[in-house]
């Protein structure tokens, strides 16, 4: 037993705490800094497994380097003959399973105190990359102090890197698994956010959100059905945490919290939202470490019963602490405590009736030697039977060690032949031995049917030996498929059916990622002989679309027909265009009519030309602030007869009206007009005719007979609505 051991001739083991499948906890005391210390033992199993041992130290330095008052610390860890352990922190108190059985359900505020501390250590943990992968409430200690503390962090992780376990092993507890640590045996921090939504379900509800007949049942419900909200099972839970716990056990990792922080945040917000009042945890009252240290206080105080004639009952050898056993291959025992009976009262005796007056009490010298005489007469008695028991206990002890030194630790692996699985595990149970399951796939033999055993049978082994029990689980089944499994998973779980992976073909496919598998063949569910191939069909990811041609088009209007193509707008480029009128599309990158995958990203290229404005009829500073409003900068062209506007307004420009301009030249020249046109005269009198054209800015030539101002004007040059300079000489011809 490792009761009284020293460890690494440090750590004594005083008392067993618990027990669980992978490992033992003790209380321990550190006889060099004289500490009370817990000390977790593995199983023998793992102490010759090198990819255990390194894994185990990694995970030990790794915690022992985060700081964080959640996390219970570690202060040492080694290997001692066939015992690898850790040395950790001694948490007086209890765990979260034992504070569940003993008070049930727990109110919003109580789940928050338990839960912002758990998720600090997580997150701690996970911000220096490391995944606890095993967070339940056995886990969660909670000390007598109200301190709330995780435990085993990176122990899944160096379990799963020993070479003992098998594929088909799902590591960690069924109940808290993520759908990610069940389907591929991968974790990350959204893994250990999922678990501890479990966590927070159990602790609002009592129960865990799935159930199963086997361990492996209750871990793959998860892959196919959401948690349900906690209020569904207990009325009154508030809406926020049914939120709070839906959002962390979401299936898809990518809509979990990221990480213990970003969820302990969240959670924070909840309980400000909601007014929940401050709270202090109670520590369990009937904890395996309360009763392991209030009976190791015992054993300390109780003196030992000593042999006959020892006044005082004490033992001079047993007092003396016997020293330490070493490290070895002893196996571990459970402990069992007598009761504590020091506080029992005796039972009342009966009362004695009254009788008639006897005769007088003798004397008190009577008494005395009267009661000397039976209480030597007791202890010569007492005396004589406490050593024909020693005799018979030690002559029980000799005999028995001696059948176990001699033959009795030995006996024979039993003939299996014929048998079925049940029957041959009880004839080597039966025999003293322990059994070790092998199924073993076959072409002919009958499902559960024996095939070999190992060591074989007739072999004389040690009582408590494992024998590894081969038998026929039948032909093998071409595995189920979710489309989008990985290759190299897929290719695994055909191995490990003694199927032959090969790769086929490949095909496009809208719902399983690039590379991941489409579908086998032959179908999944299928039964084939042992060592069949079955081809494998791989995803070439989304089928590509054309990208659709959106030039001319508003911004706005392009990236809807991209969206309605599956693909998204990236970025949008400025460009000139001396075709595309401004914030009109111009083109795309890539161009249209190329081959692009689905949800992948088309960058606009968009026009960013400036349109020259009409600035007909306007003068030169209207036209000046409008060219400005555009963008534009006027300069002055000059003048020009050219068009139909009137001196002194605007005629032209150049670029001309409703050009498109770069931006980065945005000069335009404006031209503004200097022509009048010829009034016509024809008919009037020569005086009349001289004052139209002077009115019109022109000068007059009159030709006639007699020049007379009440001569008729018959004819005119440049003729009435010729647009000429301003200036410019009219002759006129006229009759009297």
């Amino acid at each position: 037993m490792l009761i009284g051991m020293l460890l690494e001739r440090r750590y004594r083991i005083d008392a067993l705490i618990a027990r669980g499948g992978m490992s033992s906890v003790y209380l321990g005391m550190d006889l060099r800094l004289d500490r009370p210390v817990a000390v977790k033992v593995m199983d023998p199993r793992f102490s010759a497994d090198p990819q255990f041992l390194a894994r185990l130290e990694f995970e030990a330095r790794s915690v022992a380097r985060l700081k964080d008052p959640g996390l219970v610390a570690v202060y040492d860890q080694g290997a001692d003959g066939d015992y690898a352990f850790l040395v950790m922190e001694l948490v007086q108190g209890g765990t979260l399973r034992e504070l569940l059985r003993e008070r049930g359900p727990m109110p919003p505020h109580a789940v928050t105190a338990v839960t912002a501390p758990v998720l600090g250590a997580l997150g701690s943990a996970h911000r220096a990359g490391l995944v606890h992968r095993d967070v339940k409430p056995e886990n969660v200690l909670i000390s007598d102090e109200g301190e709330v503390k995780v435990v085993d962090f990176g122990l899944v992780r160096a379990i799963a890197a020993a070479g003992i376990t098998s594929n088909s092993v799902i590591l960690g507890t069924a109940a808290y698994l993520s759908p990610e640590q069940v389907e591929s045996a991968s974790a990350d921090a959204r893994s250990d956010v999922y678990s501890t939504g479990i966590l927070v379900f159990e602790m609002l509800t009592g129960r865990t959100p799935f159930s199963g007949d086997t361990a492996l049942g209750l871990a793959y419900q998860r892959l196919n059905n959401d948690v349900p909200a906690p209020s569904s099972l207990i009325p009154g839970v508030p809406p926020e945490f049914d939120e709070f716990v839906l959002t962390s056990t979401a299936r898809n990792p990518e809509n979990r919290y990221r990480d213990g922080y970003h969820m302990r945040e969240v959670l924070t917000e909840i309980a400000v939202d909601l007014d929940l009042p401050a709270f202090t945890v109670p520590a369990p009252t009937r904890s395996a470490e309360r009763e392991t240290m209030v009976a190791f206080r015992d054993r300390q105080l109780r003196p030992p019963a000593g042999p006959p004639g020892d006044p005082d009952g004490t033992d001079p050898i047993a007092a003396s602490p016997a020293p330490p056993q070493q490290g070895g291959r002893n196996p571990t025992r459970i402990q069992t405590l007598p009761p504590d009976t020091r506080h029992q009262q005796p039972p009342p005796g009966p009362s004695r009736p009254q009788g008639p007056p006897g005769p007088p009490p003798p004397s008190a010298a009577m008494m005395s030697q009267a009661s000397a005489y039976a209480e030597q007469r007791r202890k010569s008695r007492r005396t004589a039977l406490i050593w024909v028991l020693v005799v018979m206990l030690v002559a029980t002890l000799l005999g028995v060690g001696g059948w176990w030194l001699g033959s009795g630790r030995f006996t024979t692996v039993p003939e299996l032949t014929g048998m079925d699985r049940v029957t041959a595990t009880e004839a080597i149970e039966d025999a003293g031995l322990d059994v070790v399951d092998d199924p073993t796939f076959d072409n002919d033999l009958p499902v559960d049917q024996v095939m070999s055993a190992q060591p074989a049978p007739g072999t004389r082994v040690s009582r408590f030996s494992d024998v590894t029990l081969a038998y026929s689980v039948g032909q093998p089944k071409v595995p189920d498929l979710s489309a989008g499994d990985p290759l190299p998973e897929v290719e695994q779980r055909l191995r490990d059916r003694t199927l032959v992976p090969k790769v086929a073909r490949q095909q496009y496919s809208n719902t399983a990622p690039k590379g991941s598998v489409v579908s086998l063949t032959p179908n999944s569910g299928s039964t084939v002989p042992v060592g069949s191939e079955v081809q494998i069909t791989t995803s070439r990811g989304p089928e590509p679309i054309s990208v659709p041609d959106v030039s001319g088009r508003d911004q706005d209007d392009a990236t809807k027909l991209l969206g309605a193509a599956k693909l998204k707008t990236g970025n949008v480029r400025k460009e000139f265009s001396p075709d595309i009128d401004g914030g009109k599309v111009i083109g795309t990158s890539p161009g249209a009519g190329a081959m692009a995958e689905p949800g992948s990203t088309v960058d606009l290229i968009v026009s960013d030309a400036i349109s020259v404005p009409d600035l007909s009829g306007k003068t030169p500073d209207e036209a000046r602030r409008t060219l400005q409003d555009a963008g534009l900068i006027a300069q002055d062209g000059g003048t020009s007869t050219d068009g139909t506007a009137k001196a002194g307004e605007i005629t032209s420009a150049s670029p001309a009206f409703g050009a498109r301009v770069d931006p980065r030249n945005p000069v335009v020249r404006i031209f503004v007009s200097d022509a009048v046109s010829v009034p016509d005269v024809t008919g009037d009198t020569v005086g009349t005719a001289k004052r139209k054209l002077g009115d019109a800015g022109l000068k007059v030539n009159s030709r006639g007979l007699t020049g007379s101002a009440i001569s008729i004007v018959v004819s005119q040059n440049p003729s009435g609505g010729t647009r000429i300079k301003q200036g410019t000489t009219v002759d006129i011809t006229s009759i009297p």
